[in-house]
């Protein structure tokens, strides 16, 4: 398995992807019934396929993701050959407190505008580098990590160019 198992829910919820999925592996629903009562290894199977082909079309589908924290937000943008970075670290006012979380669910101006009103010292910060692995499986492991599916990339494009108007 090169993911994991779609879990109850999101097999409830993908139950007309997973009927599509059976007929064109030539499994009929009466099949199906009988396969569920004499082979509950092969259902494993089929389901551990299932979930591996899902992972794989929303996976290759990622531009952007983000990774929340209450002190730490981490953007990722998806390209060809590497992953970037823009991420925000919250390290508080002098006595390391603070008001601002990034794990509000603020749009991106929301949170630019209580940034500027906090007394926080934020610092941004970007990075990238070389796929160390099969790009959807990068993305596998954030997710696994916390990471959400952006599917705009509206923080992640809001910390650029953030951090272009630092540059200038």
């Amino acid at each position: 398995m090169k993911y994991r198992r779609l879990t109850q829910d999101e097999l409830e919820e993908l139950e007309p992807e997973f009927v599509t999925f059976l007929a064109s592996n030539s499994i009929t629903a009466p099949d199906w019934e009988k396969i569920k009562l004499a082979y509950p290894e092969r259902v494993e199977r089929l389901i551990e396929m299932f979930s591996d082909v899902v992972f794989d079309k929303i996976l290759g589908k990622i531009k952007y993701m983000e990774r929340k924290k209450p002190r730490d937000l981490r953007t990722y943008k998806f390209i060809d050959d590497r992953i970037l970075l823009i991420g925000l670290v919250n390290n508080g006012n002098e006595d390391g407190k603070t008001e601002l979380d990034f794990t509000s669910n603020d749009t991106p101006e929301e949170m630019l505008l209580k940034m500027r009103r906090s007394n926080s010292e934020i610092r941004l910060y970007t990075a990238e580098r070389k796929y160390r692995k099969d790009r959807r499986l990068e993305a596998f492991e954030l997710m696994e990590d916390g990471a959400l599916i952006s599917k705009d990339g509206a923080m992640y494009k809001t910390l650029k160019s953030l951090h272009q108007s630092r540059m200038n």
